[in-house]
């Protein structure tokens, strides 16, 4: 489909079929449907997602509640996760939401009403242990020039800021003197490449060790 107006016959249809009276171009609204002394159905057509189409699904709810999005069904790369990202803000806004196949078919997402997001207590205890175990503030509210610093880059950081002093050591001793508890565990894995063991359970800084701390020392600075 490459026209709003193509998009226009299949939504009229599977309101009939509901028991609607359908007209478009109604002032402003692209689709208006009515059924007896129901509260009237309004459906906002356009070729894709975007926020102008939810700024304006939004001031139709000043008429009704009962308002729609419809677009073509995303296809191609990333169209899955475009739809679920557009179908959870519509139900936030309390919008329905229909999408239109090349067979002009309709799918009908959601109806328009109030929603309540189950909350994710796992999330949520994991976004307060990375809270909790995130020294200072590195970020300052966004990426530094390297990227985002996180908890388990503070503790590698200062697993090879005490490398680097102290050389080759045992993964107890570091986790001991640099107070990261799970230093032995965190070398092992060696997720950054900053590691590299030497004997049993002693380890020693690699030359992309040296030149991490040196990439994130203005992160690393801020760690406290």
């Amino acid at each position: 489909m490459d026209r709003e107006d193509q998009l226009y016959p299949p939504i009229k249809t599977l309101l009939e079929r509901q028991g609607y009276t359908v007209k478009g171009e109604v002032g402003a609204v692209d689709v208006m449907a009515r059924r007896g002394e129901e509260p009237a159905v309004i459906v906002e057509l356009k070729l894709r997602f975007s926020l102008a189409l939810f700024h304006q699904a939004i001031a139709r709810l000043a008429v009704t509640d009962l308002v729609y999005i419809a677009v073509p069904r995303p296809g191609g790369r990333g169209a899955r996760r475009t739809l679920k990202d557009n179908l959870a803000l519509c139900r936030r806004l309390g919008l329905g939401l229909i999408t239109v196949l090349p067979d002009n078919r309709c799918e009908v997402h959601c109806d328009p009403g109030p929603y309540a997001p189950r909350k994710s207590k796992q999330k949520q205890q994991r976004l307060l242990r990375e809270f909790d175990r995130l020294r200072g503030d590195p970020n300052a509210g966004g990426a530094t020039r390297h990227g985002i610093v996180t908890a388990y880059r503070q503790d590698a950081l200062r697993c090879a800021t005490y490398l680097v002093e102290y050389g080759a050591s045992k993964g107890a001793v570091v986790a001991k003197a640099a107070e990261v508890p799970k230093a032995t565990q965190l070398m092992a894995k060696n997720h950054y490449g900053w590691f590299e063991r030497v004997g049993l359970g002693v380890y020693q800084i690699t030359d992309a060790g040296r030149q991490g701390l040196k990439d994130w020392a203005e992160s690393d600075a801020q760690t406290g």
